[in-house]
């Protein structure tokens, strides 16, 4: 971890421009960078280069958080976009990057990468629901099919630094890492461990390929982005992990919300005559979804750490477990239960704290930040319709927790159990199984309640 100090928001131009200018050359001038919404692990800002002779161009600079990079991932990062032009894969020009803990890191505060930016649309919602996309969104499973498969021609040992071994291992080590410890997390380990698909391929795998990182304009797909969990591996990973519900945002359709897996499949053999395993690819949905929960139990993590700066955006991620929880249960075939929410609040009235109720307090808080949310900086706006969210969490726990609590420690206590964690410690142990009817109930029991409270309406 790099002990260098970030700039500040007002000297990143000054420091973007010295060293666009040791790139581009000594008549370029930037503009004032913009920091753009969304992207929880690293910061993305948008600017402007203008040169004399060869007139504008808009850039972006994606930054690892100070005080969080990691130097050599953007290092594989820069050398990934190289490999992909060569193979065909559409990605923006990279212009300039870091190369370590160097000079040209500590420049812009910590790891960097600037490319271009291109024309085009990645917003999810917009993608799935906006007329200007009607006509090309049933053909993306096709092109995202052919696109993968670029991607894994590529020559992975052109990508100096690439990593590869057992995802699954590495990322029970990361679930260990998040002090987190869930029966439905326990269970889909088991379940990856003991159903391991075969496969004699190795190749690059881009890890992050989904709806949200592809650009996308009338023609179709006009960039991958964002490579930062690049590796090497299984390639059936990336199909999986663009099927998994998350990055549907609300459609039935499983490819990222656009169309039929048997698309993505037919697009994908088309480009280099290898049909994947529908079964392989459902065992990486599974995974791509236990990851996911993963990552944020990860990223509530961080947003505990002090001095971190985008906490708020973080920290709400930390309850979107619950979600996972629900869909690997679909996975899994285990059903779920419907979520057990009480009856209305009691009266306030003998209450110790009276009228208005910590609910009610919550409710009229949310509405006031949901009002302000639109118009002015788009930052602010999109961080306030994050904490109009989290206000509304905070309002269903304080409404639904105590008995929620209470039906929760019920079903423990049916089970054998004292704790939840008792409960994930023996299923992952093996003196515990979903079989079992008493505990299959108390597992979907506590994951129905978080989604209750977490996103009632997913």
């Amino acid at each position: 971890m790099s002990t260098e100090t970030a700039p500040t928001a007002d000297a990143l131009r000054d420091a973007l421009e010295r060293r666009i200018r040791a790139v581009l050359g000594d008549a370029v001038t930037v503009s004032e960078p913009t920091r753009l919404t969304g992207g929880a692990s690293r910061e993305t800002w948008a600017f402007t280069v203008t040169d004399p002779s060869t007139g504008r161009r808009d850039l972006i600079l994606r930054r690892d958080p100070p005080g969080f990079e990691d130097p050599q991932r953007m290092a594989v990062e820069a050398e990934s976009f190289t490999e992909a032009l060569r193979a065909g894969v559409p990605v923006p020009e990279l212009v300039d990057h870091s190369t370590g803990h160097g000079r040209a890191a500590a420049a812009l505060g910590s790891s960097y990468l600037v490319m271009d930016r291109l024309p085009g649309e990645a917003l999810p919602q917009r993608l799935l629901r906006d007329d200007r996309y009607a006509s090309v969104r049933s053909a993306l499973p096709y092109e995202l099919g052919r696109v993968l498969a670029r991607i894994h021609r590529m020559d992975a040992d052109a990508v100096p630094g690439l990593a590869g071994g057992d995802q699954v291992e590495q990322l029970f080590a990361m679930y260990r890492g998040t002090g987190i410890r869930l029966p439905v997390l326990e269970i889909a380990f088991r379940w990856l461990r003991t159903h391991r698909p075969q496969t004699e391929r190795d190749t690059v795998v881009h890890g992050d390929f989904r709806n949200g990182n592809i650009l996308v304009d009338d023609s179709g797909i006009r960039a991958v982005l964002d490579w930062e969990l690049v590796h090497r591996g299984d390639p059936m990973e990336d199909l999986g992990w663009l099927c998994v519900k998350t990055w549907r945002f609300g459609s039935p359709l499983p490819v990222g919300g656009f169309g039929e897996r048997a698309d993505l499949f037919r697009g994908y053999e088309d480009e280099c005559g290898i049909a994947p395993d529908p079964e392989s690819v459902r065992w990486w949905e599974l995974y791509g979804t236990l990851r996911w929960a993963v990552m944020c139990g990860h990223q509530a993590n961080r947003g505990l750490v002090d001095g971190e700066d985008n906490a708020l955006e973080l920290l709400a991620i930390g309850r979107r477990v619950a979600e996972c929880e629900k869909d690997l249960l679909d996975l899994l075939g285990l059903g779920h239960d419907d979520a057990p929410v009480p009856g209305p609040e009691p009266s306030t009235a003998d209450d110790l704290f009276g009228r208005p109720s910590a609910t009610e307090l919550l409710g009229v808080v949310r509405e006031f930040v949901r009002r302000n949310a639109a118009g002015g900086d788009p930052q602010a706006a999109y961080l306030s319709r994050v904490a109009a969210n989290v206000l509304g969490v905070a309002a269903r726990e304080a409404a639904l927790g105590p008995e929620l609590r209470t039906r929760h420690r019920k079903a423990l206590e049916a089970a054998g159990f004292d704790s939840e964690t008792t409960l994930a410690k023996a299923l992952r142990a093996g003196t515990a199984s979903a079989d079992d009817p008493a505990v299959a109930h108390a597992v979907r029991q506590a994951a129905a309640a978080r989604l209750a409270v977490a996103n009632p309406r997913y």
